[in-house]
């Protein structure tokens, strides 16, 4: 949360009375008049917004105004937020007590201005003002107006703390603010939400280097977030989190960030390897049973008679799929240690299985290779995959 000097505070409270009419206040007024009921939730807000006003950049203005001006900042929690909260009980509970700190501004921000139809997202990063740098994280939004990426920042927006007390002052230096000039206050982790084509390492931002400087790589970031937006979000959070190591890991904050994203992909990467094993898991249960269903066709001697064509497929179809399973499942990276064996077990089972296949398989060739007499004297009783017979 943005801190404030005392007397600089005191300064801006004497200045904001004299305060004219801005280019917004028709729409904050407006705004300001939503009925009780509907700021329940945003879908509720969203619906007026998008009832009461025309253009992105009037329904992006009230989405700002009624954040700012309805929400405080939860002092009391601001070293401490409920880490365990989805993001819809962030939402719910942000408007239900209307306090929150700067991740709930954000959540709120951005779940009206997506439900409204303007491309919007929360951009995580860290923070200085007067030339030091914050030891906590901050949160704060860009939204997509006119084709155009411009950064919202509701909670710095919405007022400052002093003395330990949170005081309501709208300040519209944080509504669709430039990149360009946020940037000097406001550093994203990943350097892709800094909507620059000369982006600004965690060193420069640490030395105030923040000018945009042509001499550094450049870097198509409109091209880059199309692609992002594209790839699967496994795929999103790797790019991510090798971007924020290439920006340099400045401090504590943006390395746990960074850990937080690895891990974040690694858990999605489990659960996609835990999702294949399970497909696994049914082919191989398929392929046991038509397995077993050749088997008891064999102990009952090949009765009824069918073709040599079908006895054939009998065996080779859930030997195929047996196959395949061992194939694929030699695929398959790690699945967390609570599943690490049962994925050795389901492993050790397509082995058996294909073993057991093999061996059928086997036998129904040299079966159609010889004479129906003595084809009569080859059958001895076997038994069942993994369930001996009486």
């Amino acid at each position: 949360m943005r801190k404030f000097v005392p007397f600089i505070f005191l300064f801006l409270s004497v200045l904001s009375v004299a305060q004219t009419k801005t280019a917004y206040t028709d729409i904050d007024n407006k705004i300001s008049k939503i009925p009780l009921e509907l700021t329940t939730s945003t879908t509720g807000i969203a619906k007026f917004i998008t009832d009461n006003f025309k253009t992105d950049t009037e329904k992006i203005r009230a989405v700002f105004y009624w954040t700012a001006t309805n929400i405080s900042y939860d002092v009391p929690n601001m070293f401490a937020p409920n880490q365990l909260e989805t993001v819809q009980q962030k939402i719910e509970n942000t408007l239900k007590t209307k306090k929150g700190v700067c991740i709930h501004y954000a959540e709120v921000f951005n779940d009206i201005s997506n439900k409204i139809g303007i491309k919007c997202r929360i951009i995580d990063g860290y923070t200085k003002q007067n030339g030091k740098v914050d030891n906590l994280s901050h949160a704060w939004c860009a939204a997509l107006i006119d084709n155009k990426w411009f950064l919202f920042d509701p909670t710095w927006g919405a007022g400052v703390v002093t003395n330990g007390k949170f005081v309501k002052r709208l300040n519209n230096t944080y509504f669709k603010a430039e990149p360009s000039k946020i940037i000097a206050s406001h550093m994203p982790f990943d350097y892709l939400w800094q909507f620059s084509n000369y982006p600004v390492t965690n060193a420069d931002f640490y030395a105030g280097k923040t000018q945009l400087d042509k001499t550094k790589k450049y870097f198509d970031f409109e091209k880059e977030i199309a692609l992002y937006y594209k790839i699967s979000e496994n795929d999103q959070l790797f790019e991510s989190a090798a971007r924020v190591e290439k920006n340099g890991l400045k401090n504590a904050m943006i390395l746990e960030y960074n850990n937080f994203k690895k891990k974040q992909w690694s858990t999605l990467m489990q659960n996609a390897n835990i999702d294949k094993l399970n497909i696994i898991v049914a082919e191989l249960n398929e392929a046991v049973l038509q397995l077993n269903d050749f088997i008891m066709y064999r102990n009952k001697k090949f009765k009824p008679a069918f073709s040599d064509e079908a006895i054939s497929k009998m065996i080779q179809t859930p030997r195929e799929k047996l196959a395949k399973c061992q194939n694929d499942i030699f695929k398959i990276g790690t699945v967390g240690a609570e599943n690490a064996s049962n994925l050795t077990s389901v492993k050790k089972t397509i082995a058996q299985a294909l073993v057991q296949a093999d061996d059928h398989a086997a036998f129904v060739k040299d079966y159609l290779s010889k004479s129906k007499l003595i084809r009569k004297t080859m059958f001895s009783k076997v038994s069942w995959l993994g369930i001996p017979l009486n």
